[in-house]
C-alpha cells in the first residue's frame, strides 16, 4: 500500500504493508463556496446575534489572527468581516488586525501578504503580538497568583473578534476559540505559568481532552474577563480546504467546531503499536523542529512503551528559535532536561515543546527522523537518530513490528487510545 507523507511542501511516497493501521482524517468535502459560507456563518451565527448587529454603535475593533505557523485562511475571512464593520460605521482606520504570535516571531513583508492578502496589508493598521513588550499589555487577573496579561490593543478595542482554525492540539485540547487569546495575546510573564513544566505535564493537558484540562479551564477563565463578542472559527480538510466554518458565540460555536474535528480527525485505536511512522504535517508547521513536538507527541500517546517513532519532518529553518536551540544543544539527555527545567526557577522560553519532546524520546526506544533541514549532530544530541532513506528504514523496521500506525498528515489527525 502507498500512501504520502506531509513534508515541507510536497508529500514523500511511502509504501507500506496493507495490514498497518493507517491514521487518516476522515473524508470530509470541502465547503463548495467558502465566502458564501462564511457571509452565511456572519449572518446566522451560534448564539450569538449577527456580526453586522454587534458592530452597530461601535467606534473601534479588534480582529484577532493566527499567525504563519497556522494554515488559517485569513486572506478569506478578513474582506466580508472588515466590510461589514465598515458598512456598520467602524471607521477604518480604528480598525487593527493583531496578529496572535503567542512568543512566535513576527510575520511581515511578503509572508504577512500572502496570509492576509496584499489589499487588506496595504489598507488596514496590522500588528504583531510581542509577547515580551510590556508596555503593550495590561494585567486582567492573577491565576494561582500569577499575572494574566493581555494584549492592550485588544482590551481597548469596542468591538473584539477572534478567529482561528480548530484542530487537535496537544496542551488546549483543540485549537481555535479561546486559545487566540491565551496564550497567543498575552505576556510573556503569563506564558511563563501557562507553559510551565508543571501545567504541561498536567495528564489532562491532552489532544482532543477537554474536560479536566486545565489549559483549556485557565483559556476560558480569561477569555471570560478579557472579553469577546464573536469568533470566526474554521475546519479544513486533508487538503488543507475550508471544511467547517464556526462562527459566533466564543465557546458555543468553538465546541461545535471541536465536535466536528473529533468526528473527522481522530481515530480510535485498541491498544499500543510497536512503531508509529509520521510526518510534521508539512509546510507551515514543520518549519521548525520546534513545532514537531506536536507530531511527537501524538506518536507517544499510542506507542507501547519502548517502542519506535519514526517521523519525516522537512525543518527547512531548522531547529527553532535561539532559545530552543540553546535548549536543545545544551541538553544531554530527557532525565538531563526533566532535572533542570522542573524547577521553576529556570523556566525558559520555548522549553515547553522541548519538554515534550524528550518525553517522547523517553518513553520510546528510539526516534529516528528524517529531514533535510536538520543536522546529524542536533538530532543526536537530543538523543534521536537522523536517517536518509525513509523507505529502507522502514522496511528494515516493519519485520520486527506487528503493530504499525501510519500518520501521513502528522499531528493533524490524533489516535486516540479506546
Amino acid at each position: 500500500m502507498q500512501t504520502n507523507l506531509a513534508y515541507g511542501q510536497k508529500k514523500l511516497e511511502l509504501v507500506v504493508p496493507e495490514h498497518v493501521n493507517l491514521l487518516r482524517m476522515k473524508e470530509t468535502p470541502r465547503v463548495a463556496e467558502p465566502e458564501a459560507a462564511l457571509r452565511q456563518a456572519l449572518e446566522s451565527p451560534i448564539r450569538s446575534k449577527p456580526l453586522r448587529e454587534l458592530a452597530k454603535g461601535r467606534h473601534s475593533a479588534c480582529i484577532v489572527i493566527s499567525d504563519i505557523t497556522r494554515p488559517v485562511p485569513n486572506h478569506l475571512l478578513l474582506p466580508p468581516m472588515l466590510e461589514i464593520l465598515e458598512k456598520e460605521g467602524i471607521p477604518r482606520e480604528n480598525i487593527t488586525i493583531l496578529i496572535a504570535t503567542g512568543m512566535h516571531r513576527p510575520n511581515q513583508g511578503e509572508e504577512l501578504a500572502a496570509m492576509v492578502g496584499p489589499s487588506v496589508m496595504e489598507n488596514y493598521t496590522i500588528i504583531n503580538h510581542f509577547c515580551r513588550k510590556q508596555e503593550d499589555v495590561r494585567c486582567i487577573d492573577h491565576i494561582e497568583g500569577n499575572p494574566i496579561e493581555i494584549n492592550k490593543h485588544y482590551l481597548d478595542a469596542d468591538l473584539k473578534i477572534l478567529t482561528g482554525l480548530i484542530e487537535p492540539h496537544f496542551y488546549a485540547g483543540y485549537s481555535g476559540g479561546r486559545k487566540s487569546i491565551l496564550p497567543g495575546i498575552s505576556s510573556f510573564e503569563t506564558m511563563k505559568f501557562m507553559h510551565s513544566y508543571k501545567v504541561i505535564d498536567h495528564p489532562k493537558v491532552a489532544n482532543c481532552v477537554l474536560d479536566g484540562n486545565i489549559f483549556h479551564d485557565y483559556g476560558i477563565q480569561v477569555t471570560e474577563k478579557a472579553g469577546v463578542d464573536f469568533i470566526v472559527n474554521v475546519c479544513i480538510n486533508r487538503d488543507r480546504e475550508i471544511s467547517g466554518i464556526f462562527a459566533g458565540h466564543y465557546n458555543e460555536a468553538h465546541l461545535a467546531g471541536c465536535d466536528f474535528v473529533y468526528r473527522h480527525a481522530v481515530v480510535e485505536i485498541d491498544r499500543p503499536v510497536d512503531m508509529v511512522i509520521t510526518s510534521g504535517g508539512g509546510y507551515p508547521l514543520d518549519a521548525t523542529f520546534y513545532q514537531i513536538s506536536k507530531s511527537l507527541t501524538c506518536a507517544k500517546d499510542i506507542l507501547k512503551k519502548g517502542g519506535t517513532i519514526v517521523v519525516a519532518c522537512e525543518c527547512r529553518e531548522g531547529l527553532g528559535s535561539d532559545d530552543f536551540c540553546s535548549i536543545i544543544r545544551s541538553v544531554d539527555d530527557p532525565e538531563c532536561f526533566f532535572r533542570d527545567y522542573s524547577d521553576p526557577a529556570n523556566f525558559v522560553i520555548d522549553q515547553w515543546c522541548a519538554q515534550n519532546i524528550y518525553q517522547a524520546i523517553d518513553h520510546a526506544g528510539s526516534v529516528l527522523v528524517y529531514s533535510s533541514g536538520l543536522s546529524t549532530q542536533d538530532i543526536e544530541k537530543m538523543g534521536a537518530r537522523k536517517i536518509h532513506d525513509l523507505q529502507e528504514t522502514v522496511n528494515n523496521l516493519l519485520s520486527g513490528c506487528e503493530r504499525v500506525a501510519v500518520a501521513p498528515e502528522g499531528p493533524y489527525v490524533v489516535g486516540m487510545l479506546v
